[in-house]
């Protein structure tokens, strides 16, 4: 078995695209907001942001704006933060020391769902 999907799920898909894409630098594979959603590839699992209208059933309507579980795993938290804290990306704290070894910090899509950026241990810091 192998992980091939993610799903996020979003109020606003125009300004959600713009996010992922602009702000996140994730390649758009297919889909659109004109579609009702998108599809990028960071890396060897898509990503797939859908859009929940405001006349959705009450238990859609919670999936936006939430821990999304979601981690993607770069060479420099640090780094990465400063230059996507630039481009406006909202963080909920700054990049943590964590104690399995890992550095982490957690940011904010246009939906509020909470993504997080990790730097395993032993990376290059």
């Amino acid at each position: 078995m192998k992980l091939g999907t993610v799903r996020i799920f979003v109020h606003d898909l125009v300004a959600a695209q713009a996010f992922y894409e602009d702000k996140l630098a994730l390649p758009r594979v297919a889909g659109g907001a004109a579609f009702g959603y998108c599809v990028f590839e960071p890396g060897h699992v898509q990503l797939v942001v859908e859009l929940v209208g405001p006349d959705a059933p009450a238990e859609d309507r919670e999936l936006v704006g939430r821990f999304t579980g979601v981690s993607f795993t770069v060479s420099d938290v640090r780094a990465l933060h400063g230059a996507l804290a630039e481009r406006g990306v909202k963080f909920t704290a700054p990049p943590e020391l964590q104690d399995w070894g890992g550095v982490l910090a957690t940011f904010l899509d246009t939906s509020g769902n909470e993504l997080q950026i990790v730097q395993m241990p032993g990376a290059p810091a």
